[in-house]
């Protein structure tokens, strides 16, 4: 009954924020969705996983907090509570930080690493994916009152951040966290110039990263280490991972191609050359951790001999949704024409 309990309030409490038209409400359902995971943040009966929770309780609570103050703002100063009409230039900026905070995105991103290393493979999942969605959703909502410095500064900061971040980790789900603060800050620093484009972003992203963390959790994958014996566990698994992780890096002719594509077209139709090729240049330093991953799961493969212990007796977990949604997040960059801009 608890579980049940738990998933409903998730979902709608994000269902909640995303249908809302008013502040109050909005807050309301981030509320609500937040007060839900903390639960399933803690399942794990160990210190780290406490430890994260109140983390990200702190985190969430503070963010809150900046939205209310926003909105607040906002209210005495025009009377009004629409979240499309957050005119005053104070209340668009906090409410950006509280959003970006939200979500996890540079130069509030400390807690996203720290808090997947302490929790569940599954978890991590949740907080990647799901949990980004209702943020977005407002920021994509006030999107043209923000002012485009703010989103351009802080994306490419992301971008810069989960970069090198990423680079430095040996556990995989710190690694996956980085690249969550690398793809918030394309899509942040697209939200300023074309709404529309940041949120087929994000979708991509979630496309490609739940195949990639149900690929983690069938075979038991949390560090680097671990991925030298994964062929053990089963051999398409372990070819999927690797091309998956280039797909995220946005290599042609993956998935993960499409959306950067997109992005630095529009940004080069606007006449924004210098910050196209500075995303790019970023995105060659979060290419460097992807390659990693993928030259140590494709080059480690039967015969070669390896030092750790091998998972033989790995239960090997099939599932459907991650079956639909490798190919997805692998080979729909063809449909780049498709996409009306």
């Amino acid at each position: 009954a608890s579980i049940t309990i738990i998933t409903l309030s998730i979902t709608m409490g994000t269902i909640m924020t995303m249908s809302s038209s008013n502040w109050l409400m909005a807050w309301i359902g981030l509320e609500l969705n937040m007060l839900a995971i903390l639960p399933v943040i803690s399942k794990p009966k160990t210190t780290r996983a406490s430890e994260a929770t109140t983390k990200y309780f702190l985190t969430q609570a503070i963010a809150s907090a900046m939205m209310l103050l926003a909105s607040t703002t906002n209210a005495w100063q025009t009377g009004n509570w629409d979240i499309l009409e957050l005119k005053n230039k104070f209340s668009t900026t906090i409410m950006t930080l509280s959003l970006l905070m939200k979500m996890g995105a540079a130069p509030i991103h400390f807690w996203l690493p720290e808090v997947l290393q302490g929790t569940t493979l599954q978890t991590a999942l949740l907080i990647t994916t799901w949990q980004k969605l209702a943020p977005i959703t407002l920021m994509y909502m006030i999107s043209k009152n923000i002012q485009p410095t703010i989103l351009v500064s802080l994306g490419v900061l992301s971008m810069i951040i989960g970069g090198l971040g990423g680079v430095n980790q040996t556990q995989l789900r710190k690694t996956m966290a980085y690249s969550s603060i690398n793809n918030l800050g394309w899509t942040t620093m697209i939200m300023a110039f074309s709404p529309n484009m940041a949120i087929m972003n994000i979708l991509i992203y979630i496309t490609m990263t739940t195949p990639i963390f149900f690929m983690m959790t069938s075979t038991s994958m949390k560090t680097l280490q671990n991925m030298s014996t994964m062929w053990t566990t089963s051999m398409t698994t372990t070819f999927s991972i690797a091309l998956l992780m280039l797909s995220t890096s946005g290599l042609p002719p993956f998935t993960g191609f499409m959306p950067k594509m997109l992005i630095l077209n529009e940004l080069i139709t606007q006449k924004l050359t210098m910050l196209a090729t500075l995303a790019i240049m970023t995105s060659l330093i979060s290419l460097l951790f992807y390659l990693r991953i993928t030259y140590l799961i494709m080059m480690l493969t039967s015969p070669m001999t390896t030092p750790s212990l091998t998972k033989w007796r790995a239960q090997n977990q099939k599932s459907q949704l991650m079956t639909m949604m490798t190919p997805t997040a692998l080979f729909i960059a063809h449909l780049i024409p498709a996409i009306p801009s």
